[in-house]
């Protein structure tokens, strides 16, 4: 049996989706942790349990039977995260799962200035020191981010934020049917994958470009300076270890942390990955 965490989230109930096109639903489980959001998948036939990173031995039920069990990373970071991905990790060892996998991204390195992505090399290597095969899904820089990096720009005529760098945003779609590809096709990779990545990086400049050509009205890109961009948010109500994380961000896309591309994502899709401007077509059309 195929388990699949946060089933009902936004990327995991994407996954579930794709796979189930590819394998029959008693091959499907879910993990996840309210049961009662996972209705519409036991309808369908796919096992649905109650799993929480933080409660290891709900995982034990959760996970039981799994030949292959696909941790999607949490949304926490620092040592709360990596704690979480641990239990899950071990979970699906000590059922005796034949490969494990986890949902990394393109820029998990030890040295990022970016908070979730020493998080996310720090569960590679347990993952990796664990004795069972394991497979993880370098994924690319999610594109439903420029959303909210946008902002308020389409009002304005301004996207205001500190200096940035090209990003290979990528769709969660994408991600999500490459994700069930590979566990349909068990063992495919081994180990961390090649940037599973739109072919194109671009920066927030590109991006007000797209924009301005979308809907006819130029959108200037300005940049802020980090302090005061910082200080501004916080004074709109993020929370202060929010903002900070954020400008990490930032921080690391200056220094190329999210400019890689590659092929892979596109070879396992046999298709063309779907163009960040196709997602802003989705932003400037809505009411």
């Amino acid at each position: 049996m195929i388990i699949i965490t946060g089933g009902t989230g936004r990327l995991g109930c994407q996954i579930v989706d794709r796979l189930l096109d590819r394998v029959s639903a008693d091959r499907v489980g879910v993990s996840v942790r309210d049961t009662d959001r996972a209705g519409d998948l036991a309808v369908r036939g796919v096992r649905v349990r109650r799993g929480d990173f933080t409660d290891p031995g709900s995982l034990t039920d959760a996970f039981e039977g799994a030949t292959q069990v696909l941790i999607v990373s949490t949304n926490q970071t620092g040592e709360a995260a990596i704690a979480q991905h641990v239990a899950a990790i071990d979970a699906a060892r000590d059922v005796g799962a034949k490969r494990i996998l986890y949902t990394s991204h393109q820029g998990a390195a030890e040295d990022s200035v970016f908070a979730p992505m020493p998080d996310h090399a720090a569960t590679e290597r347990y993952l990796s020191k664990t004795g069972t095969p394991f497979t993880v899904l370098r994924n690319g820089f999610y594109a439903s981010t420029v959303q909210h990096l946008l902002g308020r720009a389409l009002e304005t005529g301004e996207l205001v934020a500190p200096a940035d760098g090209p990003v290979s945003w990528t769709a969660h779609a994408d991600l999500a049917e490459a994700a069930a590809i590979i566990l349909a096709d068990e063992g495919r990779f081994d180990g961390p994958t090649p940037p599973l990545t739109a072919p194109d990086a671009l920066d927030l400049a590109d991006i007000t470009s797209i924009v301005t050509e979308l809907t006819g009205r130029t959108i200037r890109r300005v940049v802020a300076d980090d302090e005061a961009w910082t200080a501004t948010i916080i004074g709109h109500g993020v929370p202060a270890d929010q903002a900070n994380m954020l400008l990490g961000m930032f921080h690391a896309a200056r220094r190329g942390e999210f400019s890689t591309t590659g092929p892979e994502l596109e070879n396992l899709l046999q298709r063309t990955a779907t163009p960040i401007r196709s997602t802003l077509e989705g932003l400037t059309t809505q009411p």
